[in-house]
Order: C-alpha cells, then sequence, then structure tokens
C-alpha cells in the first residue's frame, strides 16, 4: 500500500453531553454542518470525566450528581476548508473551548493485492 502525505488541520471542540444548538445535541449540529461543508469526516468522542471553565468535575461515578459527560468532536481536514468553516463553529460554539493544530495526514492511495 502506498500513502500520500499532506498536512492539514484538526480542529478539537471540547463540550458537554447536554449542550444543545436550537434543541438539538451541539455534537450532533457540528457533525451535520461540517458534512454538509464537504469536510473530510468528524468523529465524536464521549468522556467519562473531565472539567472544564467551572471546575465543576464531570464524571460517570455512582455518587456524582453531575451526567454532563465530556464530549469532544475532532474534524480533520485541508487547511482551507477548515479556515473557511472556522466561522461556522464560532456561532454554535459560543463560550466554549475551540482547538486548531497543524497535522500531517496520511491517506492510503491503494492496497497491496494479497497474494
Amino acid at each position: 500500500m502506498t500513502c500520500s502525505m499532506s498536512s492539514g488541520l484538526r480542529v478539537t471542540v471540547f463540550t458537554g453531553d447536554r449542550d444543545l444548538w436550537r434543541r438539538k445535541p451541539l455534537a450532533s449540529e457540528i457533525v451535520h454542518r461540517a458534512r454538509k461543508a464537504g469536510l473530510a469526516g468528524a468523529s465524536v468522542f464521549r468522556g467519562f470525566e473531565g472539567f472544564g471553565a467551572s471546575s465543576l468535575i464531570h464524571t460517570t461515578r455512582l455518587l456524582s450528581l453531575t451526567e454532563n459527560l465530556p464530549v469532544a468532536v475532532v474534524i480533520v481536514d485541508e487547511e482551507s476548508r477548515i479556515r473557511a468553516f472556522l466561522p461556522e463553529l464560532n456561532e454554535l460554539v459560543g463560550g466554549g473551548l475551540v482547538v486548531v493544530d497543524k497535522v500531517e495526514i496520511m491517506r492510503s492511495v491503494g492496497r497491496e493485492s494479497a497474494s
């Protein structure tokens, strides 16, 4: 299998599973908008413990009263496409945390034949 390498950006949006955008889960709205924008892909990861700006611990532990578990939405694509999508993320996320970092993207060009 041969690989093609290129530079890109990764956007990670940190939010909670109770965060909403017009009565719809925020993470789901971000994924749907990323798809509509034609981005390469988006994934949502749910955490079992974390804290944010409030310093309140959110956890799945049995005795915990809080259930607003941490969620990370990760999107990777070419820099120009990510930068074009950032204003839309700004509208959705508001006061949340959005991290943008440079990445190297490895794409498989083809598969070797099985012998």
